[in-house]
Order: structure tokens, then C-alpha cells, then sequence
């Protein structure tokens, strides 16, 4: 059905206010229509409004094809283009069996890139057979260049592994010179920048030969690719619209990108709020947001989302407040109609068992009052500072989940299984293909050595495989796993997908029976991924989405208790983002905690801890208790010995801001102390361009 001239009844979007509807109608003629930047308040309805935009897009005629949706999680790509179909079918009359419009390019930053990489990597020096290290294989890849150029054994402390990945990884993404990102985040590493930058250069040049690519790649050769005019031209001409959720997450190569898209702005569409800033150990960059409307020939236009449909308004007082004393901001001033007599609460207990007791007593408490504990959340700046009350919740019987735990693709036995597949995807993944040879009895570390190096110095490394000789010890189960591999190579993933996950799992569960003592319990991941590559289409598609966006934890060691119907939430404030509950307790905002001791060397980190102790008041809608113990017991104090520390009050709840709380016990007060702010006021061969990055 044609929506060319269809225009919608005006009862379609009449459940969005007056902003959200002017955010909705700007440009639907991406031709003329500058760049749209939305200041989306939290709670204010950005999921609901960017969904209406895209529908309204649609409606006017716009290709649901050539419309390019970023989001940061492929759940957000999935809900936003589930609101968008929604709304389309109840303004089309389309009966329920009707299928939604397909937005073939919606998705997070990462996925989007591979594709396109995937689709471009014959013209620009890549092998369309490539594949994606996780984190940990990443970290491997790079261990091993690390001890190949002696750098382990240095006589003065060398970053490990994973520090050298983070710090490959920040300069990357923040596009900083290595020299300047060691100043800021490695201080301690600035004697190393000359031995780094070999490391990452080896690095880069043993990926290529691998065929391998990071999470960083897909950004970079993205980035290097729309450097190229020819190329560049062709991407963006693909995408009428640019929609961007999110977008104060962004880092500075992911703005770039964007602005390659689109030099004139036309057609952009960015949601965001400078305010929820939170993600600068990530290298997101705030000045991205705050800097948007300018970099256009043509400025964007700004709508502010100010209507709040979460908190009362005691609550967001309290709220906005915190962040009105922000040095650089976009000004916004959150409202509801939710009146209520109910005020935020500053609490001040004695020490951490006293904070973890109040909690305790209150989670109980309003559960007797009819609230469910699933719907009340701890927040807290670090994960560490749950310890005492996770104790005190074991005490009582009071059962939890915390978010964070062992990640579902740092499971052994889960990568395992997936390096099954990535091998036969691309037999020059090494990590891949030495991880899996070590499974077969009588095969070790050696001779996985030995067949590694045999394949990475053939042109067919499938077939050297499969010619290769075994020890004695392995050659009956190797025989098994050569037919199993030659199977999977054959079949390509493809018409047999997922039967192919279904034929590795077969080979591999005797395996697993073998190797972990806890069998039973791991088959549960097992059975996950089998019902996970059930909503791919494709082998690749399945490897490449599962890397860039995998499950939270694995089945056994982490998610809601088994055995009960109610839980409590406990959460670091930045996996809190997004989220809401009906009454939020906040762990700890004293100095040293809120703000971190750690994240006080600048007026930058400053504010970055000021819009995390926002972003944990913006998740309550009913009730808010913010918690200050006057001490901490603190141990191993070289000199000292064990000793409490006394706390101040957070220096972001100055004597004013106190004022629009309640409080309990004896509350001290201290003046901000922030510092000052910072100024406001055709073919190509990309893999050879990103070689040469580190020299």
C-alpha cells in the first residue's frame, strides 16, 4: 500500500504533547529540512517520540529501507521498530496478521557497520569472510603480540594485556593521539607510548592476516570508508533519513561518521540528553550533543522535551536542581502533572551496616505496603558498594539480582561452541581454531601449535586442516571432528542455518561432558544459543550479532532467583540507565563515592559524576531516598592500619538543593567546589590506511 499522499487522521498522534509532536512533523522533506536535534529530558517520551517520527516519515512516503536507525542495543532497534509498525498498522487500517514495514538498516552502531563493511569489503581491502573477536579474544590476540615482542618481560611493570586493549581501544574511539590519552587515562603507562604503539601496530597487522576484525574496526575502517569521496557519496545516497538514538553516547568517531553521512545535515534526526551523559569511560564524548546544531552549513533546529512522565514533581524539583548548577547544559526545566506530597528523603545513617540495615528495613517495610520488591531498586556509583547490604539481604532472607556477573560470552563452554563455528566461517581465525583443537582428547597445546602455524602459512587453511596428521593419542576423535568441520565448511551456513549450530552442539556436548564437572548446568547455554540462532538468517548474521550484542550473563550465574516469584534490583547507576522504578534508594552520596575520589582531576569528570547522581534521581517515580553515612571502615591503611574514615555529604546537594528534601537524622551540608568549566560558550585499500594509524 502506497503512503505517498496518505495523511494521517489528527487523532493518530494524539497522545503526544505539543513538543513531541513538533519534533515528530519537522522535515518530512529531508530535501530542504535542516538537521533535528531532540533534548529529550529524562522521562519525557523519547522512545514513544522518535517511533512517532519514524512512522510520520513513513507516512509521508519515505522508503522504511532507506531509512538508517542507530540505536545502542539491537532490544532498542527491536522496540523501536515495533512502536513504529504498531502505529503504522493502527493508521493503515492493517488487520493484526499484517507484517510491519522492514527497516533493513536498523540497529546499533557496531552491526550496522559490519554489515556494511561485509558488503564493501572486496573495495576495501578486506575479506568478506571476516570475523569478530569479543572482548576476550580480542585481549588474547593481543597477549600473544605482546609476549612476541618481549614485552612481558620487561623489568618494569608493562601494562597487561587488557589495560593495553583499553588503551588501543580510547584511542580509537576518542581519536586522540596515543601520547595524550596516556596524559589523561594512563598516566602511570606515558613512559610506554613508543613500545604501545609497536604493540598496536603488530596488533593491527595480525588481524588482517587473520582475517579478524574488533569492536573498534567496525567503527575505524566505517570511519576510514566514508573518507573516501566515491564510496562516501554512494553510503549516504543509500539513506534518505538518519535517525540517531541516544546520542549523547556517542564518541567522537561515531559524531564523525554520522557528519560523513550527511555533510549538510538534511535528513538527521539525533535524540539525546546532554543531562545523561554518563558514559565517558566508554570515551562517549558530551561535547558531541552539546556541539551538534553548529556543525551544519545550516544549524539544527533544537526541541526540548520538558513534560515528564515518570517521577511526581517533589521528585524532579529535587531533580532538576541538582543538574540546574551543571557549568554547560542545554537549559530545561522538567514538569508533570503528577502532584504529590511525598518529597525526596535524605537519610544519614551512621556507617555502611547502619545504610545496609535502612535499606533493608524499608525495601521490607513498603513491600507490606503493597509494593512489590521487583519495583524497588538499590542504586549505587560502584559495584563494590553493595557489599554490606547484599550481606544483610542474605540475612534476612531477602532475595536480589545484581546486574553485572560472569558475561554470557565469557563463559568457557560458550565460546567453546562459537569458535566451532568461527573457525569453519573463517579458517584463519587462530584463536578460534586453537581453542577448538585443544577439545579433542590427546590433542595439547603443542600440537594445536603445530597445526596453527601449518595453517596460517597456506593458502587453504580449511584443507590443511583436514590433511593434518594428529598425534596417535587423538587421531580416532580427529577424524570425527574433520568430518563434523568438513560437514559445516560445505553446507556454508546457509540454507542448513541453524541446523548448523545443531550439528556443532552434537559433536560438542560429549566434549563438554568430558571437560566440565558441571555439564548439566552449562547445557542450559547450550539450549540458549540454539533458541537465539533461530531469529538469524544466516551463520555470519548469527556470529556477528551475538559478538556485537550478547546476552547479560549466563544462565547459572546470574538472572532472577529460580525458586522466587519477587526480587529486589540492585544496580550500578550507569545499568540503571533507562530504566525506572517505583521507589529508588541511592547508596552512599557522600564525597568520595558521589563524586567517586577517582573522578575528581577535572572540572570534566566533575560534571560527568554531577549527571550520574541525576541519572540515579531521574529513576524513581514515587519514592527517592538518598542515603549518607557518616563513616567507613576502611582496611589496610599502609601507616595507619584499619580506621574509619569520616564522609562529607555530597558537594551536589548544596544547602539550597537540601531544602526540597525531607530529612532524616543530622544533615550537613557542603558548598559546591567545582572547578571552572570547559569552553562553550572507487576501490580503496582501508586496511593499509588503518595500518599506518599507529605509526
Amino acid at each position: 500500500m502506497s503512503t505517498a499522499t496518505f495523511q494521517p487522521s489528527p487523532t493518530i498522534f494524539s497522545n503526544l504533547n505539543d513538543r513531541q509532536l513538533e519534533a515528530v512533523e519537522h522535515g518530512l522533506e529531508p530535501a530542504t529540512a535542516p538537521a533535528l536535534l531532540v533534548i529529550a529530558g529524562a522521562g519525557s517520551g523519547k522512545t514513544m517520540t522518535l517511533a512517532a517520527r519514524v512512522t510520520r516519515l513513513v507516512l509521508r512516503g519515505a522508503d522504511p529501507q532507506r531509512i538508517l536507525l542507530l540505536t545502542f542495543s539491537r532490544r532498542a532497534a527491536a522496540e523501536m521498530e515495533r512502536r513504529a509498525g504498531s502505529l503504522l498498522h493502527q493508521t493503515l487500517g492493517l488487520g493484526t496478521a499484517q507484517s510491519p514495514p522492514c527497516f533493513r538498516w536498523s540497529g546499533t552502531f557496531h552491526s550496522v557497520g559490519a554489515r556494511l563493511l561485509r558488503e564493501y569489503a572486496p573495495r576495501i581491502g578486506l575479506s568478506d569472510q571476516f570475523t569478530i573477536l569479543d572482548r576476550g579474544d580480542a585481549e588474547d590476540l593481543l597477549g600473544i603480540q605482546r609476549q612476541q615482542l618481549g614485552l612481558a618481560g620487561s623489568k618494569t611493570r608493562f601494562p597487561l594485556k587488557g589495560t593495553c586493549l583499553s588503551i588501543y581501544s580510547r584511542a580509537v574511539n576518542s581519536q586522540l593521539p596515543l601520547g595524550e590519552v596516556l596524559l589523561q587515562s594512563y598516566p602511570w603507562c606515558v613512559n610506554w607510548e613508543g613500545e604501545l604503539k609497536q604493540l598496536f601496530k603488530a596488533y593491527v597487522q595480525e588481524k588482517q592476516s587473520q582475517h579478524v576484525l574488533d569492536y573498534d574496526d567496525l567503527l575505524l575502517y566505517w570511519w576510514q570508508m566514508m573518507g573516501e569521496r566515491e564510496l562516501a557519496v554512494e553510503i549516504g545516497q543509500r539513506f534518505d533519513h538518519v535517525l540517531v538514538d541516544e546520542y549523547q553516547d556517542t564518541n567522537r568517531l561515531q559524531a564523525r561518521i554520522i557528519l560523513l553521512l550527511k555533510p549538510d545535515g538534511r535528513g538527521v534526526t539525533v535524540v539525546g540528553d546532554d543531562a545523561q551523559s554518563i558514559y565517558s569511560f566508554r570515551a562517549a564524548e558530551v561535547r558531541n550533543i552539546l556541539d551538534f546544531p553548529q556543525q551544519y552549513p545550516v544549524p539544527a533546529r533544537v526541541v526540548t522535551l520538558e513534560r515528564n512522565y515518570r517521577s511526581t514533581q517533589p521528585i524532579l524539583e529535587a531533580s532538576n536542581a541538582v543538574i540546574a548548577l551543571a557549568h554547560e547544559r542545554y537549559a530545561k526545566q522538567l514538569w508533570t502533572d503528577r502532584a504529590s506530597s511525598n518529597r525526596p528523603r535524605l537519610v544519614t545513617v551512621a556507617d555502611e551496616a547502619s545504610q545496609a540495615r535502612w535499606v533493608a528495613d524499608q525495601v521490607l517495610a513498603q513491600r507490606e505496603d503493597g509494593m512489590t520488591l521487583k519495583s524497588q531498586a538499590v542504586l549505587f556509583r560502584t559495584a563494590h558498594h553493595s557489599a554490606a547490604l547484599e550481606l544483610e539481604l542474605t540475612r534476612r532472607n531477602i532475595p536480589f539480582v545484581k546486574f553485572g556477573g560472569l558475561k554470557f560470552l565469557e563463559a568457557a563452554h560458550v565460546k567453546d561452541l562459537l569458535s566451532i563455528l568461527r573457525g569453519v566461517q573463517n579458517p584463519r581465525n587462530q584463536l578460534a581454531c586453537f581453542r577448538v583443537a585443544q577439545l579433542i582428547p590427546g590433542m595439547g597445546p603443542a600440537n594445536a601449535r603445530k597445526l596453527i602455524d601449518a595453517m596460517a602459512a597456506s593458502a587453504d587453511p580449511a584443507e590443511v586442516l583436514l590433511q593434518f596428521k594428529a598425534p596417535p593419542a587423538a587421531q580416532g576423535d580427529w577424524a570425527g571432528f574433520c568430518e563434523i568441520y568438513t560437514r559445516l565448511r560445505c553446507e556454508g551456513g546457509r540454507g542448513s542455518w541453524p541446523d548448523d549450530l545443531q550439528c556443532a552442539a552434537d559433536w560438542y556436548l560429549p566434549q563438554m561432558d568430558r571437560l566440565y564437572e558441571d555439564a548439566i548446568v552449562r547445557q542450559a547455554d547450550v539450549l540458549q544459543l540454539q533458541r537465539i540462532a533461530a531469529s538469524y538468517p544466516s551463520r555470519e548474521r548469527f556470529l556477528t550479532e551475538l559478538t556485537l550484542d550478547p546476552p547479560e550473563a549466563t544462565s547459572d550465574e546470574a538472572g532472577p532467583p529460580h525458586r522466587d516469584e519477587d526480587y529486589l534490583i540492585l544496580s550500578t547507576i550507569h545499568s540503571a540507565k533507562g530504566q525506572e522504578w517505583k521507589a529508588v534508594y541511592v547508596l552512599n552520596v557522600v564525597d568520595g563515592c558521589m563524586p567517586s575520589d577517582l573522578s575528581t582531576q577535572s572540572a570534566q569528570q566533575i560534571e560527568e559524576e554531577r549527571r550520574l547522581l541525576y541519572v540515579a534521581m531521574t529513576r524513581a517515580r514515587q519514592h527517592l531516598e538518598l542515603i549518607v553515612p557518616q563513616r567507613f571502615y576502611v582496611q589496610q591503611q599502609s601507616g595507619y592500619g584499619d580506621r574509619h574514615v569520616y564522609a562529607s555529604p555530597s558537594r551536589f546537594i548544596s544547602q539550597d538543593i537540601a531544602g526540597l528534601f525531607d530529612r532524616d537524622g543530622q544533615w550537613a551540608v557542603m558548598q559546591d567546589v567545582v572547578g571552572p568549566s570547559g569552553s562553550r560558550t572507487a576501490t580503496v585499500d582501508l586496511a593499509a590506511k588503518v595500518s599506518t594509524f599507529w605509526d
